[in-house]
């Protein structure tokens, strides 16, 4: 018992935060119910970021009943490879990723598998029945643009689409990871199901050491590559997206996913109001004592009745957790 009080004190020490530290301190003191719907319907956040010109991939189409389903070819029309998912998912079930288009009555997935016509229509209305929605309730499907990764991830992803999660805290980014999806995950980019999570420095764009299932790492276990040390390209506009997303969400405490095309560049995929743990791990740094350190700048700004724009505050952020990499 002295031996888990001495590890929660350290962890304490160092900033780590937990799980009821989170609920109650952040999410529930920052994010109002009202404005769930913003994130957890991923049509209505791609709309209000399209009225933000916030650049996202762009929509083919929206199915929300059966009778709807007939309309899918005409969506299609044009389009050898898309994403089909669910407005409400979570964990990126319920999502097929269409790589190329085989003949008029069958598919292509991103791994290779040949999917028929008449099997997407099937998962269309597993997705409007809720199959895969928060809740189980009644969901509607999103037909979008395919993202094609930047060559960068080659060597430390495999397959699917790696993508890059920054906390935003009241307008400032306070963390930021790297998710690469694996065999064990199935290319998808989600701790949960087996990808890796590595830690980004906030002020460079620059990987640090990874985590994969809760353990340190320093390699891709499928490519065998370094994933530390890598510089994501463009990466002020990351910054600038994930802080934009506050007054786009109205939420004061948000995960903000994005991901790098290699032809649109950062686009945001989606906005999570939960957000996980892990980051921390993958950063070796905790979430409490950077949000200390915004609450404290906040609580000084109201004092002289100053509000920063997106700008400032992406510069506070980068000036006070900036990584020094040895």
């Amino acid at each position: 018992m002295l031996a888990l009080w001495k590890t929660w004190q350290d962890l304490k020490a160092r900033g780590i935060m937990g799980i009821n530290q989170r609920n109650g301190d952040y999410i529930l003191k920052y994010n109002k119910r009202k404005y769930y719907p913003v994130v957890d319907d991923k049509i209505i956040t791609k709309m209000r970021a399209i009225k933000e010109g916030i650049k996202v991939p762009e929509l083919y189409g929206v199915i929300e009943t059966e009778h709807e389903i007939s309309k899918l070819k005409t969506i299609l029309d044009g389009h050898n490879d898309f994403v089909i998912k669910p407005a409400q998912g979570a964990g990126g079930d319920g999502i097929i990723v269409i790589a190329d288009r085989f003949d008029e009555k069958r598919f292509k997935t991103i791994s290779g598998k040949m999917i028929s016509y008449s099997e997407i229509e099937y998962q269309i209305s597993s997705i409007l029945t809720g199959l895969y929605s928060l809740g189980g309730m009644r969901d509607r499907a999103i037909i979008e643009y395919r993202v094609s990764p930047d060559p960068i991830f080659k060597s430390i992803s495999y397959e699917g689409v790696p993508d890059i999660r920054i906390i935003v805290l009241m307008g400032y980014p306070v963390m930021a990871m790297l998710r690469l999806p694996t065999r064990q995950s199935s290319g998808k980019a989600n701790l949960h199901q087996g990808a890796i999570g590595v830690g980004v420095d906030l002020a460079t764009g620059i990987t640090l050491k990874g985590t994969w299932l809760n353990e340190k790492i320093s390699k891709h276990p499928d490519t065998n590559n370094i994933v530390s040390g890598v510089q994501l390209p463009d990466w002020d506009s990351f910054m600038r997206l994930a802080t934009r997303c506050y007054e786009l969400s109205g939420l004061g405490y948000i995960g903000v996913d994005m991901v790098l095309d290699q032809e649109k560049g950062p686009l945001i995929l989606e906005l999570n109001a939960r957000p996980g743990l892990n980051i921390q791990i993958a950063n070796d740094a905790g979430l409490a004592q950077r949000n200390h350190i915004v609450e404290a700048h906040l609580s000084e700004l109201k004092k002289k009745k100053r509000i920063e724009v997106p700008e400032e505050r992406m510069l506070f952020s980068q000036k006070n957790f900036a990584v020094t990499i040895n």
